[in-house]
């Protein structure tokens, strides 16, 4: 079966971002596998600590339950690290961790964050450990003896907020129509984050002109990704 790998820093990074890949990789067979490093609980919470009597623990309760069930809509499993939010706390434990789900999963590609955000250092750094983990992944001396089988995967980065100011210039725009009523879903559950509802189906409709005039494709909904290195091809066309 072949697989696939999200590395997000909070939960909602997998549904604005990348929850349409998700959906259409799981409806082609794909085994999905996300790795949520935080519940997203002090910096991407903001509704939720408006209710009345709002604590740490309650906030991280109920996203976690939002990320769960978003995750199984859109057809993945998902694995938290609690690093924390504002900012992530990674440890040793958590990169050790990392290390083995891509020798375990041996993912054909891996969606994490955009390399620079000066408005949200848990993006970049997030995007730091899962490509660092990805390379370590390959050194028999880590771990010498465990047994896997793994080949460092392609790397795309999926949209920050404001992509201008993040130097992200994507190469890639996938169609998602076929998987757009999950991933409008997926934002409906998200009720700590309702404010950002709108604005992502703008960004997926954008993307879907862009892809239409690129290619001449019919294409209404999109995504954008950045290729982290480079194809390999016989033939360019």
């Amino acid at each position: 079966m072949k697989t696939g790998l999200v590395v997000t820093a909070h939960p909602g990074d997998f549904v604005w971002r990348a929850g349409g890949a998700i959906a259409l990789h799981a409806k082609k067979g794909y085994r999905m596998k996300i790795v949520c490093m935080s519940f997203g609980e002090r910096g991407e919470s903001q509704f939720a600590w408006k209710e009345k009597g709002a604590t740490l623990e309650s906030v991280k309760a109920g996203r976690k339950d939002e990320a769960e069930r978003a995750a199984k809509l859109l057809g993945a499993e998902i694995e938290f690290f609690d690093c924390g939010d504002y900012p992530l706390k990674l440890t040793e434990a958590h990169f050790d961790r990392m290390v083995d789900i891509y020798r375990e999963l041996n993912p054909s590609f891996v969606l994490t964050h955009a390399l620079e955000d000066p408005y949200n250092f848990d993006h970049p750094n997030a995007a730091h450990f899962a490509q660092e983990t990805r390379v370590v992944a390959q050194a028999m001396g880590h771990k010498p003896g465990a047994q896997y089988q793994y080949s460092a995967p392609p790397v795309f980065l999926f949209e920050p907020h404001q992509p201008e100011q993040c130097n992200y210039k994507p190469d890639v725009l996938l169609k998602i129509d076929e998987v757009w009523k999950e991933k409008y879903e997926a934002f409906q559950i998200l009720a700590a984050q309702k404010h950002l509802w709108g604005y992502y189906e703008r960004v997926a409709l954008n993307r879907g002109i862009q892809g239409s005039r690129n290619t001449g494709i019919p294409m209404t909904y999109g995504e954008a990704y950045q290729r982290l290195f480079p194809t390999v091809a016989e033939v360019l066309a």
